[in-house]
C-alpha cells in the first residue's frame, strides 16, 4: 500500500492507519501462513519500485493514486491498450469492468479531421468479456464463458500475428520503425 503521508499527514495518515489497523486485526495471521506481507511504502517509493520489477505484489492505492499509477504502469508494460480494469462488490456477485483508459476523444476528433487514427480496441473488448465472463459465471453458462475465452484468445494471436494497432506497433518495433500500414494489414 502506499500513500503520501509525509505531506498529506491527516487524510493520507488515516488511511494508512486504518489499512494497517485492518491488516493487524484481521489478515496479518493469514498472510503469515501464506508468507506473504504487508508493508506500507510512500507513493514516489513504490512507483520506482513497480517500473523496475518484475511484479509480484499488489499494490493499494487511493482512487486518483490508483487511476493515475496504472496508466503509468500500463504504458510502461506496453500500452493503455492493454489495460482493463474489474471492481468487484464484496458479495462477489456484483461488478463493473471497463477499459481502463477511458474514451478516445483525442482520436475520433482526428478521424472527423480526415486524418490517420489507429485506437487499440483490445482493452475494451476484455472490459466486455470479463463483464460477460462473470455473467455466465453467476448464470452457469458454460458456453458464454468459453465464447469469453476465445474472443480473448482470438485478440492476443491477431497481435501474435503481426496484425496491430499503433501504440502496439511502436512498443514493439520501435517508434521510427512503423509502418501502420504494414503492421496493420501484417505484411511487416
Amino acid at each position: 500500500m502506499s500513500t503520501k503521508n509525509t505531506i498529506l499527514k491527516r487524510y493520507d495518515g488515516r488511511f494508512k492507519d486504518i489499512f494497517e489497523e485492518i491488516y493487524q486485526k484481521q489478515y496479518k495471521q493469514e498472510f503469515e501462513q501464506k508468507n506473504i506481507w504487508y508493508e506500507h511504502r510512500l507513493i514516489d517509493d513504490m512507483v520506482a519500485q513497480a517500473l523496475k520489477s518484475s511484479g509480484g505484489f499488489v499494490w493499494a492505492c487511493k482512487n486518483y493514486d490508483g487511476d493515475v499509477q496504472s496508466d503509468i504502469v500500463a504504458q510502461g508494460y506496453g500500452s493503455l491498450g492493454l489495460m482493463s480494469s474489474v471492481l468487484i462488490c464484496p458479495d462477489g456477485k456484483t461488478i463493473e469492468s471497463e477499459a481502463a483508459h477511458g474514451t478516445v476523444t483525442r482520436h475520433y476528433r482526428e478521424h472527423q479531421k480526415g486524418k490517420a487514427t489507429s485506437t487499440n480496441p483490445i482493452a475494451s473488448i476484455f472490459a466486455w468479456t470479463r463483464g460477460l465472463e462473470h455473467r455466465g459465471k453467476l448464470d452457469g453458462n458454460e458456453e458464454l464463458k468459453r465464447w469469453c475465452h476465445l474472443l480473448e484468445e482470438s485478440c492476443i494471436e491477431t497481435v501474435n500475428s503481426q496484425k496491430m494497432t499503433k501504440d502496439l506497433a511502436i512498443c514493439i518495433h520501435g517508434l521510427n520503425k512503423y509502418d501502420l500500414e504494414k503492421i496493420s494489414d501484417g505484411s511487416s
